[in-house]
């Protein structure tokens, strides 16, 4: 059974730092493109970052380049999001996704992250 379970989200001060986890199970996680979304109340869910399957390609939405760094760690299954500087804009669910090659795609359940002001 296909799992991504995120995890880190909560509420901070603008300025703060948050690390949401998202640990995958059910399928091969090394051969997977990993990437966050956010989706902010009657907005649509939009790409914060990816990192391909070896973590050798990473990008990042403009928003949050040099606020927030994603990585990956293979052997436990698992894709982190660190989130600094945080400012109220950021506040959303974050989704963590899986893609094979744009043929199959998961997703977690979403972690909410409220900043406020």
């Amino acid at each position: 059974q296909v799992q991504l379970v995120e995890s880190g989200g909560g509420l901070v001060q603008a300025g703060g730092s948050l690390r949401l986890s998202c640990r995958a199970s059910g399928f091969t996680f090394s051969s997977y493109s990993m990437r966050w979304y956010c989706q902010a109340p009657g907005k649509e869910r939009e790409l914060v970052a990816g990192i391909t399957s070896a973590g050798g390609t990473i990008r990042y939405a403009d928003s949050v380049k040099g606020r927030f760094t994603i990585s990956r760690d293979n052997a436990k299954n698992t894709v982190y999001l660190q989130m600094n500087s945080l400012k109220p804009e950021d506040t959303a669910v974050y989704y963590c996704n899986a893609d094979f090659r744009g043929a199959l795609t998961y997703w977690g359940q979403g972690t909410q992250v409220t900043v406020s002001s």
